[in-house]
């Protein structure tokens, strides 16, 4: 969630009844901080930062989520054994995300408290199995014994009611929310997501951090270097520096890296946090009670 998930939408989903999370991936320590104090004075409900682990200044952002009393952090793009004990013995509840059995069982090893299991639909930065959640969830939850986030092609009620069935006791959902009223993205950004079709997003850079980005100009100009055989430094000067703020942030559909999961082509218009939420549970229900009512 980098350029969509600040303080803003953390706290108006933590309002409605969600647990927000303030994305660090595109904040230095001092906006960071920031983001954190306007959180807090924003809810009193909880909420936590998520810290992709191959973040540079990863030790600087876990000295600040520790001076500002934050008790969740959820942790990916890296090696959970790292920071979690250290967490842990300071009172912060840790969760990590992963995207294969494998990594799921390093997680319980290391300790953290909850794993959330992504499949490859989602946005963003993805596994290199190219799993999907629908096989992945049962897979993790016959693997572990820690409760389980579902992650990946969920943005309604009745894919929640899906994951739970699967074995997941709770879901992340984060396309959805990238085009919500309170995601700090760029609203061109925010409109072309509510315009995307299926087969509109794709998984590329696979030599270097598999992502899933919406095709344009830039996701062209990748997908021919693959085709050209393009080495992995190569491609990493292609990609350049900024990309995703360019894309994602400053609202440039053409040269800017637009990350979002195939769930996207089911977002149908920008709502609020709250009314997101409110429908999410409210279909999650009618859908339940229909099911109930199909076995009676």
């Amino acid at each position: 969630m980098i350029w969509c998930s600040g303080w803003e939408l953390a706290s108006a989903v933590s309002n409605a009844g969600g647990l927000g999370l303030i994305g660090s991936g595109s904040m230095y320590p001092d906006i960071l901080k920031q983001h954190i104090q306007k959180c807090k004075s924003a809810t009193d409900k909880p909420f936590g930062v998520n810290i992709p682990l191959l973040y540079p200044q990863t030790d600087e952002h876990i000295n600040i989520i520790l001076e500002k009393g934050v008790k969740i952090v959820f942790t990916s793009a890296g090696n959970p054994k790292k920071y979690t004990s250290y967490l842990k013995e300071n009172g912060i509840i840790v969760v990590h995300v992963v995207a294969n059995v494998k990594f799921a069982k390093k997680c319980e090893e290391a300790g953290v408290d909850a794993i959330v299991a992504e499949g490859f639909e989602a946005g963003g930065h993805n596994g290199f199995e190219e799993t999907t959640t629908m096989c992945l969830i049962p897979q993790v939850k016959e693997a572990i014994s820690l409760p389980l986030i579902a992650a990946g092609g969920i943005g309604s009620g009745r894919a929640m009611l899906a994951a739970f069935s699967l074995g997941a006791e709770g879901v992340q959902i984060g396309s959805r929310f990238a085009a919500s009223i309170e995601s700090s993205a760029h609203n061109n950004f925010k409109n072309l997501i509510v315009d995307v079709k299926d087969g509109d997003t794709k998984l590329v850079m696979k030599k270097v951090v598999p992502v899933r980005l919406i095709k344009n100009k830039f996701y062209q100009q990748v997908r021919e270097a693959e085709d050209k055989g393009y080495t992995v430094e190569e491609l990493k000067d292609l990609l350049g520096r900024g990309r995703a703020k360019r894309g994602m942030f400053e609202g440039n559909l053409d040269d800017g890296e637009l990350e979002i999961g195939q769930v996207s082509a089911g977002i149908y218009k920008i709502k609020s946090a709250e009314e997101i939420i409110t429908d999410i549970l409210a279909e999650y229900q009618m859908v339940k009670d229909e099911l109930l009512n199909m076995s009676l």
